[in-house]
């Protein structure tokens, strides 16, 4: 039976064992990328820490954490085909559990809902990818960002364009009407043709029918739009990533009470802890087998 949205779900609960216990729900094994040779490139992995700074854990136990997402967010927290809750943040959550050795719950709510669950003491954390404005900050507290959320080009695989205001002067790029990625194209390439579409499946089909000569939109969701059907195979990035955080935000955080900082000074540390051993840049590969950046 299923219970109550507003409630812990049977099927949305995860219990994450600190080290050395048993875990209800065990995480699979990240892939190993083969090389090709001796001297190939190794697969690309963000990290935003300074390697070399390796910080002491801070002072002060945390013995159990209630975090909280959203079901509907692939691939970051989504339901299987069995009705388990797997994707990034999942895994991700486990890994932080583990570096700080404590017992976690992780409860599946509506994303609206997860802010004034935070509020009302219904959870410790959020890991949603919920963005705290100005009008938060003075409740709300965040971990250092463990993921960002840049601006791509995309084009047509044989169109050898250079993806600058100068290269694409006198092209149509398409975008979605209202969107960030729009008022970025018109304020930074005054020079092309701006074709504004209602929603991203219009926006991409108009690249892949060759209406446009490129598409600029979400870095993450064209990672997977490369590699799925809809596209047809067409495409593929063109230029750098674009990580203005002003425009494109200040990436994915953890969010927490601002009256725990104790938990947010806990989850920095094995965030980066995490990171400089490697641990994130493997579910990075795990979850997004298309580098975005």
């Amino acid at each position: 039976m299923i219970a109550s949205p507003r409630t812990l779900v049977s099927f949305g609960l995860i219990l994450i064992a600190s080290a050395g216990a048993h875990p209800i729900d065990a995480a699979e094994p990240a892939p190993t990328a083969t090389a090709a040779s001796e001297t190939a490139t190794p697969p690309f992995r963000p990290l935003f820490w300074d390697p070399d700074n390796r910080p002491q854990k801070p002072a002060g136990e945390i013995t159990t954490i209630r975090f909280m997402t959203s079901g509907d967010f692939p691939p970051f927290s989504f339901l299987d085909e069995s009705g388990r809750l797997i994707g990034y943040d999942v895994d991700l959550t486990r890994v932080l559990c583990e570096e700080i050795g404590a017992n976690c719950t992780l409860q599946m709510r509506p994303f609206g809902e997860l802010i004034r669950a935070l509020e009302e003491k219904r959870g410790d954390a959020v890991l949603s990818g919920v963005a705290v404005g100005v009008d938060l900050r003075d409740r709300l507290d965040t971990t250092d960002a463990y993921l960002t959320t840049p601006g791509r080009f995309v084009a047509a695989r044989d169109d050898h364009l250079t993806a600058t205001p100068e290269g694409l002067a006198g092209r149509w790029i398409s975008v979605v009407s209202g969107s960030t990625h729009e008022a970025f194209v018109l304020s930074r390439f005054p020079e092309a043709h701006v074709a504004a579409y209602p929603d991203e499946t219009s926006a991409r089909d108009a690249l892949r029918d060759a209406r446009v000569s490129v598409h600029f939109g979400d870095a993450i969701g064209l990672s997977f739009w490369l590699d799925g059907a809809a596209s047809h195979g067409c495409c593929g990035f063109a230029g750098a990533a674009w990580l203005d955080p002003e425009v494109f935000g200040e990436g994915l955080r953890i969010t927490v009470a601002k009256s725990n900082p104790r938990l947010r000074r806990h989850l920095d540390w094995a965030l980066r802890k995490a990171a400089v051993d490697g641990r994130l840049g493997e579910l990075y590969l795990r979850w997004f087998p298309r580098n975005y950046y």
